[in-house]
């Protein structure tokens, strides 16, 4: 099948310079040459087919952002090739952006003072959307959410969850072939993030759109994305599917504990091939009190964080 984003050994160095302390220090560094290089994606290569939802996943200063930016043309890589729809993205920005939509966390493309409806009639202008196009799209929109109280709401006046549910809406209103989400739902109450979550597998299943998602909420990996690619120190660690990531990991359970009513309950995570459950509750016991116990598969927070510990190679 045809590979919608291609990227071939990419990486991205940047120069900082090593400053020293103190006023004289600064005033050193104003005629310095003394410059450290800093790899933020090292020799990164994936393949992402059409209508995948894929989550690209790291912790802070794993990349993950550098990669996006790299995708979208925002950044050259310093070495290796990067395609998305057949476009090289930082040397055609303009074609890129035909194809691609882009959210990123709480800053919004949307007009601040201009009613909803505005920004999408602008929008739609910018993106030369042909009429029927635009008043298809918008159908699939009403068909999705309760779209109405919005449209005439200036921006501004908008909760931080009606902004976002916007903003994504505004990413897809040209039907591109792919949308990056860096972090969409930071800052969302559970409901907030459940209703996005449903617009964006809706309009995946009806417009076949690529998804790559950026986040550091698990639980939109396991709602959203069939794939994860990990990366960490701008190495990739992992690049499969969430159900055989935790394949890896299934003689890793989750034991829960109460150790008073009322209180918040523990965890402590269980290697079977090293301990059993058993003889960790009984070693937990006879330390401390127990009220009640919850045994749980191991969840893929847990997972992803063993691989940040070096315990997978894909």
């Amino acid at each position: 099948m045809k590979k919608i984003i291609t990227l071939k050994n990419v990486s991205k160095e940047y120069k900082t310079l090593n400053r020293r302390e103190g006023l004289r220090g600064s005033f050193l560094d104003l005629f310095s040459r003394n410059y450290k290089i800093i790899n933020a994606v090292n020799d990164i290569s994936f393949e992402i087919k059409p209508g995948e939802k894929v989550g690209l996943l790291g912790p802070n200063g794993a990349g993950k952002s550098t990669a996006i930016k790299m995708m979208s043309g925002v950044l050259k890589p310093t070495g290796g090739e990067i395609f998305v729809n057949g476009v090289i993205p930082y040397e055609n920005r303009t074609k890129n952006a035909e194809n691609i939509g882009v959210v990123f966390g709480q800053r919004t493309q949307l007009w601040w003072a201009l009613p909803l409806i505005e920004s999408f009639k602008l929008l739609k202008d910018i993106y030369m959307i042909k009429n029927a196009d635009y008043d298809n799209m918008m159908e699939l929109y009403k068909s999705i959410i309760d779209l109405g109280p919005l449209l005439n709401k200036p921006v501004r006046q908008m909760s931080l969850g009606q902004r976002t549910l916007s903003d994504i809406l505004a990413s897809f209103l040209h039907n591109p072939k792919v949308v990056f989400l860096d972090e969409p739902t930071i800052g969302l109450d559970v409901s907030v993030k459940s209703k996005i979550r449903e617009l964006i597998l809706e309009l995946n299943k009806n417009k076949n759109t690529t998804i790559i998602l950026t986040t550091h909420d698990i639980s939109d990996i396991d709602a959203l994305c069939e794939r994860a690619i990990i990366i960490d120190k701008g190495n990739k660690l992992y690049d499969n599917s969430l159900e055989n990531l935790k394949k890896f990991f299934g003689s890793y359970r989750t034991l829960k504990v109460l150790f008073k009513k009322n209180e918040e309950w523990v965890d402590y995570l269980v290697n079977e091939d090293e301990q059993s459950v058993m003889q960790k509750l009984n070693e937990i016991a006879a330390q401390k009190k127990i009220v009640d116990i919850k045994i749980e598969e191991i969840s893929t927070e847990d997972v992803i964080k063993k691989i940040y510990d070096g315990g997978i190679n894909d």
